[in-house]
């Protein structure tokens, strides 16, 4: 979709302000917000990309307005109402007026480091030949979707070159919405600058977006 997580290109922001040896977490607050969204994911209750969705699709002034982790704990406080876990009067009140439902599995505290260090696999075997190689002239396409996609707006109906072949990954877009995993393939395609944000632009930057077969078309 086209969220307000989507700046590239907008103009108003002010520069990227890098903080020297940046701490993990600025707060307590931030690492229990960001155990209980990977506790939360671990259950299987929803998928990595409909997590992804449920930050994206806040509402601009709320995902703009909002820090990092409160991002990360909007987006969670979405997802349990939304797969039936918690009420909105539950939500608001901060505790259980039932009982609560069961969920697929349960991370124990024991087995959060050995979890963290495995992660959890996306690529997938492959089906079919790869739709372009390395060199390949290719144009991504022109889409305003409502679901989850991993296309930025900014790098839309644009042309690029295949770099790089990453193999077969699950498919974000329909992932996120409970469609299957839709396997395709993955490739790193590179961008000139001016082609992304204009001719009077840097005319040494270039840009590099790792993308699935669907959004390319050959250019």
């Amino acid at each position: 979709m086209n969220g307000a997580q989507d700046l590239g290109g907008q103009m108003g922001f002010g520069p990227i302000e890098l903080e020297e040896n940046e701490p993990n977490f600025h707060a307590d607050w931030e690492k229990r917000a960001f155990a209980v969204t990977l506790a939360m994911g671990a259950t299987g209750t929803w998928t990595l990309d409909a997590s992804r969705f449920s930050r994206e699709s806040l509402p601009p002034d709320v995902y703009l307005s909002s820090s990092y982790y409160e991002i990360w704990a909007r987006g969670l406080e979405r997802l349990v109402v939304r797969y039936g876990l918690v009420t909105e009067d539950e939500l608001k009140e901060g505790h259980h007026k039932a009982p609560a439902q069961p969920v697929k599995k349960v991370l124990k505290s024991a087995d959060v480091a050995t979890t963290l260090a495995k992660g959890a696999t996306v690529d997938r075997p492959q089906s079919e030949a790869a739709r372009f190689k390395v060199g390949d002239p290719v144009r991504t396409k022109r889409m305003h979707p409502e679901h989850h996609t991993r296309l930025p707006r900014y790098a839309r109906d644009v042309v690029g070159k295949i770099e790089a072949i990453h193999g077969v990954h699950v498919f974000p877009d329909a992932n996120a919405h409970g469609k299957g995993e839709q396997p395709c393939w993955l490739y790193g395609v590179v961008f000139r600058g001016p082609d992304i944000w204009g001719e009077d632009s840097d005319p040494t930057l270039t840009l590099r977006i790792d993308l699935w077969e669907p959004y390319l078309d050959p250019a």
